[in-house]
């Protein structure tokens, strides 16, 4: 450009030079990426602890670079835990955003305001580093490496500068060993919040600035290992193995357990257990060079994408699998080898058996674990542009040559680093940039580098650099028009035989916000019908919760908007598996239950029971079967099953046979329960640890025996002679009929015997889950603002009439929403005798209800006192008409308070599915009130405030409990769906708004020993 001076004449000046953090490069200074060493005999020293100095700026140019002197006077700054995110230490604040940049999209550039941490760290060496090292003179060399920092750091080692790079989620090394001193060394990073790289990493979390992840001196001796590349497949037909391990330098391959000795470079082919998910046996190797030791764990395994089927090992594979961002409640994205490996362990025991990176390679020592313990894993880049996509005029980076360096050397650094884990079984490019020539560039590159494992890819529906078909939140009816590679055409005839040829994933699916997923045994039944099908991954493991109490010191879950954010998306980012404090929640309950490898079902002959065998690659062997028979409710008798001596394999059925029927001298329900269980320890479980699980009902005895204990609590000849029907007596203000007590205006039951009571009466309404709500951009078919909108949750009641008709009391009512015409014709009838009451509910719709209702049923109040629920059903967890699949029959006993399931924002919660009857109780053993349904199974819910309430809470710390229980006993409950970023509710579990009948009956619980 050019600028007139004083006089009148132009002088020419060029731009200024763009800032390092502006640069779309890389970086400069790094060496180049290898695979990680998690130890060896060669010196190492952790750069981490609470002894760093950090002192934040508002901008990118706040502070000059004088910091950076080792002789610089730091005693004003404050001090801060490395790894850690500064955000979660005071200095200023999280922020979430889902897609939204959180600045001014004009890539590569980020704004002025830019938060800038300056860190020092001052540190000696021990006594046996080899200072010598990299030295005039000396051997060897001194490396410096980060794990991990967001978004984009310069360094400095006693004041010589030696780089600057990005890529948060991604390993860079400098060599230092010439600037090492044995004491008074001082390293200082400078971190920018915002930086070129930014624009590639808008991943749907937290924005969180910082050296998270370990900062590490490595001493490099003469000969030390520079690179080195595992190469260990495995043969199905001859189950042989192949190995070769390559080494810069070279130098030898011990394996012990093979009595192998090689040179690096040599192959070896020999018999091996393989490497699995299912079995992941790993052998004990060392790398030998010239300087350095180097501990390996081989598994021995072949990935394919053959016949359009993704094979480990020739075997076609069911991905059970999670997405997984890494996050901790306090630490934000900095976690310890302690909470990766209880997140594995979890993931185990819930029959989880693979895990998407989402969305960026995870911490390395998560990988050995996953090596380990036995997942697949879907290794994903540190990649994502989501926010372009809804932009016109931005140019997207994967798009723009000029980034391509800086993608393939994100794709360089995640393959070298993470090639030897035989955990990692496919490559992913990134997630939601839409289509480019960098990732094709990326791909491009990896295949070269690795072509033992496929490429998957999302966003480009063409899949020119997948391969595999892969989707996000497809609805049920797709995903089985995909099994049968019958999709609509989605491009050329050349781009749909090319996709109709590829294996089919969900790489998210089921979102798993607040209340749910539904839906989720539907799309297991796609997968294991369909071979195409092979399963998918959650969204996601965890909630984004930060930890966080109020002024009187209650503790709560933040989320976006907590923190003052301009741009947010709300609590969009609490959508796991896991509450944030690891907690599984229903949702995960009912995940282990829909995706269990065993399955046992009802056999073909009289007496027996089916188990099959749905895992990959194991047999039954290391599990055992256990029964139990219930009868009433209650354990009467069990044992362990037989399997047979020769062993059930993948796919496999075995018919077991059950024993005769205890005498229970009981009457009621009967069933039988058969568990799969460990039968002895592993690395993520002990024995006996449930793995599967089915009930089968038994008959029940035509009568009872002699001396029988019925399931009600009053005795035969007592129920008998107390059943003989009462009239209702009006008594002007009120109504007694039975053990009732009735307004006469109104004809509400105000108490039964001395128990007051208020209700019931109809209800249709639920505090509206994530589910309900739906998503912003989800078509305007979401049932929680079609409630809304209607009206549903200002429902109000108008008695019509009060009638005594004989032996019944009759009450005529309308519940209808304000400003609507619609409405509820309700028919209450009440009948009684000495000790129950007896309420028929009918229920017919006027107008148009072309929508599905939230619930139907009754709602009644309880004095606080009766927090104590028993109840024979569906437990002991929470479960709706879409999440039923973990609940089992049997009498259930809890606190109302233990009933509720606490999501990180209230919403509908803690329903018990196909209850017979429950009982509300002044404690165990107390007195109390007992509802039983009649003819039907209801849904049962209570607790301590009402719908309204929980509707209106934004955190659990809103929810005050009052003086009332509030108990829901409903004929229907509308399903949960997965509408918060998925389909809906599938026909099958919409609640309609039709006509219903239902009925109830009421009776005292007389204290223990009583009655």
């Amino acid at each position: 450009m050019s600028t007139p001076d004083q006089g009148g004449t132009h002088q020419t000046t060029s731009a200024p030079p763009v800032p390092y953090y502006a640069d779309v490069s890389p970086g400069t200074g790094c060496l180049p990426p290898r695979a990680w060493i998690p130890r060896s005999d060669a010196p190492r020293l952790e750069l981490t602890g609470t002894a760093w100095k950090f002192r934040l700026s508002p901008t990118a140019g706040g502070h000059g670079e004088d910091f950076a002197r080792p002789d610089f006077d730091d005693t004003g700054w404050a001090g801060l835990p490395v790894p850690s995110h500064w955000v979660l230490h005071g200095h200023g604040s999280p922020a979430y955003t889902n897609t939204r940049y959180p600045f001014p999209v004009d890539p590569p550039h980020p704004p002025d305001e830019n938060p800038t941490g300056d860190h020092r760290y001052a540190f000696g060496l021990p006594d046996a580093w080899p200072l010598e090292a990299g030295g005039a003179g000396g051997e060897g060399e001194a490396l410096l490496r980060f794990e991990g920092v967001e978004s984009c750091a310069r360094v400095w080692l006693n004041g010589r500068e030696l780089g600057t790079f990005q890529g948060s989620r991604l390993p860079h090394e400098f060599a230092v060993g010439s600037l090492l001193r044995r004491e008074g060394n001082v390293l200082a990073v400078r971190v920018h919040q915002w930086s070129a790289g930014s624009y590639l990493e808008d991943q749907d979390m937290w924005w969180l600035p910082g050296i998270f992840r370990e900062v590490t001196l490595l001493h490099r001796p003469p000969g030390s290992v520079v690179d080195h590349t595992v190469h260990a497949g495995y043969d199905h037909t001859t189950g042989r193995g192949t190995l070769r391990v390559e080494s810069d330098p070279p130098g030898r391959v011990l394996v012990p357990g093979l009595g192998l000795d090689l040179a690096t470079g040599q192959e070896a082919v020999l018999p091996v257990e393989p490497w699995t998910a299912e079995t992941p046996h790993l052998y004990e190797a060392e790398l030998v060079t010239g300087g350095e030791r180097i501990p390996l764990h081989l598994g021995f395994r072949t990935v394919t994408v053959e016949n359009g089927l993704f094979r480990v090992n020739g075997r076609r594979v069911l991905l059970r699998g999670v997405n997984r961002h890494e996050f901790h409640p306090e630490t934000g994205r900095t976690l310890d080898t302690g909470t990766m490996r209880r997140d594995l362990e979890l993931m185990k025991r819930h029959n989880i058996n693979a895990v998407r990176t989402s969305h960026y390679p995870p911490h390395p020592a998560f990988l050995d674990l996953c090596d380990e313990l036995g997942v697949w894993v879907v290794d994903e880049c540190d990649l994502e542009t989501h926010g372009f996509l809804a932009l016109d005029g931005a140019r997207n980076p994967v798009d723009d040559e000029r980034w391509t360096p800086a993608l393939v050397d994100r794709a360089a650094r995640m393959v070298e680093r993470d090639k030897n884990h035989p955990s990692v079984v496919i490559w992913s490019l990134g997630n939601e940039c839409g289509g480019g020539s960098g990732l094709t560039a990326m791909a491009h590159w990896i295949r070269e580098r690795d072509p033992s494992r496929p490429l998957h890819y999302e966003n480009d529906h063409g899949y020119p650099d997948s391969d595999f078909y892969s989707r996000m939140y497809l609805p049920h009816d797709q995903v089985e028009s995909i099994g049968r590679r019958g999709e609509p055409s989605m491009g050329s005839p050349a781009q749909d035989e090319r996709r109709r040829s590829l294996p089919f994933i969900l790489c998210e699916y089921a979102h798993a916000m607040g209340n749910g997923p539904g839906g989720l045994s539907e799309y297991q039944r796609l997968f294991e019908t369909y071979d195409r099908c092979q399963g998918g991954f959650v969204w996601e493991w965890i909630d984004h919760g930060i930890s966080r109490r109020t002024e009187d010191g209650r503790s709560f879950f933040a989320y976006g908007g907590d923190f003052g954010e301009e741009l947010h998306d709300g609590n969009f980012v609490c959508d796991g598996l896991l509450f944030p404090d690891r907690t599984p929640s229903p949702g995960l309950t009912e995940y282990k239950k829909v995706i269990e490898p065993v399955r046992i079902s009802p056999g073909t002959a009289p007496g027996t029971v089916l188990v099959t065998n749905g895992h990959d690659f194991a047999d039954l062997s290391h599990l055992a079967f256990e029964w139990s028979y219930e009868s009433g409710g209650e354990q009467v008798s069990g044992g362990m099953l037989p399997l047979p001596e020769t062993s059930v394999p993948p796919g496999g059925s075995v018919e077991l046979p059950l024993p005769s029927p205890p005498e229970t001298g009981r009457a009621g329900e009967a069933w039988w329960t058969v568990r799969a269980v460990l039968a002895g320890d592993t690395a993520w479980a002990g024995r006996g640890h449930p793995v599967a699980w089915g009930q089968l009902p038994a008959p029940e005895p035509e009568c009872a025996p002699a001396g029988a204990l019925p399931s009600a609590p009053a005795t035969p000849r007592r129920v008998e002679a107390s059943r003989a029907p009462q009239a209702a007596v009006d008594s002007g203000q009120v109504i007694r009929l039975g053990p009732g007590l009735f307004s006469a205006a109104d004809g509400t039951l105000l108490s039964f015997g001395t128990l007051p009571l208020r209700g019931p009466k109809l209800d249709v309404w639920r505090a509206t889950t994530d589910n309900d709500d739906g998503a912003p951009f989800q078509p305007d078919v979401r049932t929680g603002p079609l409630w809304r909108r209607h009206g549903l949750h200002r429902m109000r009641h108008r008695a019509d009439g009060v009638r005594i008709a004989g032996d019944a009391l009759t009450v005529r009512s309308r519940v209808a929403p304000a400003a609507s015409a619609l409405g509820l014709r309700t028919h209450y009838r009440w009948t009684g005798d000495a000790e129950r009451l007896r309420l028929t509910v009918t229920v017919e719709p006027e107008g148009v209800w072309d929508f599905p209702l939230p619930r139907l049923g009754l709602r009644l109040g309880l004095p606080a006192a009766y927090g104590y629920a028993t109840w024979f059903g569906g437990g002991p967890g929470e479960s709706y008409p879409d999440t039923t699949c973990a609940a089992r029959a049997g009498l259930w006993r809890s606190t109302v308070d233990a009933l509720q399931t606490p999501y990180v924002r209230p919403q509908e919660n803690g329903a018990r599915a196909d209850v017979r009857w429950v009982e509300l109780t002044q404690g165990p053993g107390g007195p109390g009130l007992r509802a039983e349904a009649d003819a039907e199974r209801c849904w049962f819910t209570a607790r301590r405030w009402t719908s309204e309430q929980l509707d209106a809470a934004e955190h659990t710390t809103d929810l005050v409990p009052g003086d009332t229980v509030w108990v829901n006993l409903d004929h229907g409950m509308h399903g949960i769906g997965s509408q918060s970023c998925g389909p809906g509710v599938l026909p099958e579990y919409r609640l309609k708004a039709t006509g219903a009948r239902f009925s109830f009956t009421f009776l005292a619980v007389p204290p223990a020993g009583k009655g």
